[in-house]
């Protein structure tokens, strides 16, 4: 499930193969946009911002979001297209292909900022501040713990699988209220620190155990034993996110 971790390494790995180079195929699949092209213009920079990714290209800017399906895929021609592709790139031998991406459009460069303003300190990015971060977190202390982690305006770049993995870590259950963490600081250090672990993996980490199957604490194992006191994961898919926790753990 593409994070604020795997959006950071996207676009890392776009940043590698694209930048420095001349476009020499722009084709874009998004009728609003359908008839930009950007052939000739030099890939300068490739960045993200929590959840968004950048390609600023001339005095335009590619913004890409990939909300749950979406992905870019690059590497030496050929990289598979199909109908999925919304956008191809192509700088002589190198092919970027953005596939079910959630959102695509392109921005003013001089403006493109405007669009993640609204955003909360990024986990990955130059602007992360704790202090920041712990404040957007408990400017509501009714607010349930999942709802505020998902919410990038709060910090940028927590998507489900994080946010269920903390409220794990915390001992809290995701409905509980943010006012009853004891230490709403070291719950936004963890959040840094997984993320930050797990930008360069593929096979997202939480619990220090790499091995296949060890991998996370309570995602996706509902109905299995919990790690640290064997109980069954229960889980709940009835709102607009599934929620996993541990009924002994959680409280």
């Amino acid at each position: 499930m593409p994070e604020g971790d795997t959006v950071w390494r996207t676009a890392a790995t776009l940043r590698e193969h694209l930048a420095g180079r001349i476009l020499t195929r722009c084709d874009i699949r998004v009728p609003r946009f359908a008839a930009v092209d950007l052939t000739g213009c030099v890939v300068d920079e490739v960045l993200s911002r929590g959840k968004h990714l950048f390609i600023r290209v001339g005095p335009a800017s590619i913004h890409s979001h990939l909300e749950m399906d979406g992905s870019w895929r690059v590497g030496n021609r050929p990289v598979r297209v199909d109908h999925r592709a919304r956008i191809i790139l192509e700088a002589n031998a190198i092919r970027a292909v953005g596939a079910e991406l959630g959102v695509l459009e392109i921005l003013d460069r001089d403006h493109d900022g405007d669009v993640v303003a609204h955003l909360g300190p990024d986990l990955l990015g130059h602007d992360w501040d704790p202090r920041v971060a712990v404040a957007n977190l408990m400017a509501d202390p009714r607010r349930p713990i999942a709802e505020a982690l998902l919410d990038q305006r709060v910090m940028a770049g927590v998507g489900n699988v994080y946010c269920n993995e903390l409220c794990f870590v915390s001992g809290h259950l995701p409905t509980a209220p943010v006012g009853h963490l004891a230490d709403p600081r070291r719950l936004v250090t963890r959040v840094r620190d997984m993320l930050w672990a797990n930008r360069f993996r593929w096979n997202r980490c939480t619990t220090g155990d790499t091995r296949a199957g060890r991998r996370l604490w309570v995602y996706g194992r509902a109905g299995q034993g919990c790690r640290r006191c064997g109980a069954r994961i229960t889980y709940d898919d009835t709102g607009e996110r599934v929620a996993y926790w541990c009924p002994a753990c959680q409280r």
